[in-house]
């Protein structure tokens, strides 16, 4: 059942997240437009949304009428004007670069209605840094989903100072809809809850990588096997993008200027090559990428 006063979403950006993102809202019943400047990209997610849904029919996961719902509730479009002109609520799921949320987020304040929620997915940047480019900053938050967002049920909804709480509730309760359990941030903190524990994880496993102490796979097995950890931090990376990884230790070094926030020479050397996790086929790992 969807929540009051949120029938139309927009999703911005229509990558691993973002399409994914855009089909849990449209299996909750909301009317999604999922948007990306990248026609390669929209392509790509409107044939995992055709492809996806009766992968689940198939398997006894979800409703012939449930996957027909959906998909009609759904629709990819390229112009961020039609996207969220009558959105009630805006999803941003870009790259992790602050210049260009915030020309998303001044593009989207003029063109939403007043009304409208701007939400973040964003993984660390807090929305404090959004908020001014709006004339709408009470209804400026992150809401922070986990890869894959279709599986994942955390998200984190973090109320800043700007934040009203009935933005923060509605959030919520959005989250509840979809079939996520949502956790409140009272307060805003760089990398929120998860993962600024993940971070102090990932961090050691490229220390003890550069360092040449151990090997990726290695480190993998010994988090997975005596930590009980279902993937290892390697594994992760190539999942959700090296690509991510290196532009959040680029910003957040960008932001602290301190040596120690560096990206790793693991990361950038795997950076410059293209090499960037599952999406390009090889990352720690290498990947077939027609399975």
């Amino acid at each position: 059942m969807t929540v009051p006063g949120i029938n139309n979403v927009c999703v911005v950006g229509a990558g691993n997240m973002g399409h994914q993102i855009a089909l849990s809202a449209a299996l909750a019943g909301y009317r999604v437009k999922c948007t990306d400047n990248q026609t390669a990209a929209l392509a790509k997610a409107e044939q995992f949304a055709d492809t996806w849904l009766p992968g689940r029919v198939a398997k006894g996961k979800l409703s012939e009428e449930a996957a027909k719902a959906a998909r009609a509730n759904i629709s990819f479009v390229p112009g961020l004007e039609e996207a969220a002109g009558d959105a009630d609520m805006v999803i941003e799921a870009v790259l992790e670069k602050l210049e260009l949320k915030r020309d998303i987020f001044a593009r989207l304040d003029r063109i939403c209605p007043p009304h409208a929620i701007l939400a973040t997915n964003s993984s660390f940047i807090v929305s404090s840094k959004l908020k001014d480019v709006t004339g709408r900053p009470d209804r400026v938050c992150n809401m922070h989903f986990f890869n894959p967002a279709l599986v994942m049920k955390v998200v984190e909804v973090v109320r800043g100072p700007h934040v009203s709480e009935q933005t923060a509730q509605t959030v919520m309760e959005v989250c509840r809809s979809m079939g996520k359990t949502p956790v409140l941030l009272h307060k805003e903190i760089y990398g929120f809850l998860v993962n600024r524990i993940l971070a102090a994880l990932t961090h050691e496993a490229l220390f003890l990588a550069d360092m040449g102490i151990a090997s990726p796979a290695d480190i993998d097995a010994a988090v997975e096997g005596a930590l009980g950890h279902p993937m290892g931090p390697f594994r992760l990376m190539d999942l959700t993008g090296i690509d991510l990884s290196y532009y959040i230790a680029t910003e957040r070094y960008q932001e602290t200027m301190d040596p120690a926030q560096k990206p790793s020479p693991t990361v950038v050397e795997k950076y410059v090559k293209g090499e960037w996790g599952r999406k390009t086929g090889r990352g720690f790992y290498e990947y077939d990428r027609k399975a």
